[in-house]
């Protein structure tokens, strides 16, 4: 199960119903204490700029950066554990063109623990109460994992996320890391049952990082938009490494701009 792009697009229905859904239909479209302490994480991400480089990410005092991702769709991941955290917790901070735009963190079994929109403010916490949560250790061990589990925004909306992630039996390899594809399918719906968001498509695993990332998958919203994105990692940067901490994304952002341009020309 995909954390960051999942629970971005989980911060965009929110974004959206908040700025008036019904706007958005027909033209087709934080106060709590976790709030306080993402924002303050946010505001503790360092950028240290170098001459004659981009600028480079650091991460909160006692976190340490493992690992740089770049990505195609025009981001850049870091990913970094704190001290503080739960033994397995991971955390993750989204870079795009115009800066920072998601931060997240999931536990061992991948679960999706906190996510926030540092613009907005906007906030996903997961509910405690599954029918079944995500299990990265059922996906590897039998080659599929079923999840049914709900989270609940800092503006009080809640959403049931409901799908599956199954393993491919392919294997490739990325920059010299080793990952497996999976298929998925993930329905988000509101607490009164109307489907928002459907996802699937094809993602990438990494048995030894011990976590998901994005590939190529096709989204469906209620007010009836269909997008394909391909969100696959392209060039990971470890300690040492040319790359590392680098927060400037370097692939298909010609691309996205054009896009982008289009959209607006036809609003």
């Amino acid at each position: 199960m995909m954390h960051r792009t999942g629970t971005g697009c989980a911060q965009t229905v929110h974004r959206q119903r908040t700025q008036g859904v019904a706007r958005a239909r027909d033209a087709r479209q934080h106060g709590s204490a976790l709030l306080a302490l993402l924002l303050l994480s946010a505001a503790a991400l360092t950028l240290t700029a170098l001459p004659g480089r981009s600028a480079t990410f650091k991460p909160p005092q006692d976190c340490r950066l493992e690992v740089t991702a770049q990505n195609r769709g025009c981001t850049v991941s870091q990913y970094y554990r704190c001290g503080g955290d739960p033994e397995g917790d991971q955390r993750s901070a989204i870079f795009g063109q115009d800066g920072l735009t998601h931060l997240s963190r999931i536990d061992g079994e991948t679960r999706w623990v906190e996510s926030s929109d540092p613009e907005t403010g906007l906030e996903d916490r997961l509910i405690d109460e599954a029918r079944d949560h995500a299990s990265f250790s059922t996906l590897i061990a039998t080659g599929r994992d079923d999840f049914d589990f709900w989270t609940e925004s800092n503006t009080g909306e809640r959403l049931h996320h409901v799908g599956e992630d199954i393993l491919t039996g392919e294997t490739v390899s990325v920059d010299g890391v080793e990952l497996e594809k999976t298929r998925f399918r993930l329905v988000t719906r509101d607490s009164s049952g109307e489907v928002l968001i459907t996802r699937e498509g094809q993602q990438f695993i990494s048995r030894s990082l011990r976590r998901f990332y994005g590939g190529i998958e096709t989204q469906s919203d209620w007010t009836g938009e269909n997008r394909r994105t391909d969100d696959s990692p392209v060039l990971f940067s470890f300690p040492g490494e040319a790359g590392f901490g680098e927060t400037t994304p370097q692939f298909d952002c010609d691309q996205l701009m054009t896009q982008l341009q289009l959209e607006r020309a036809q609003l």
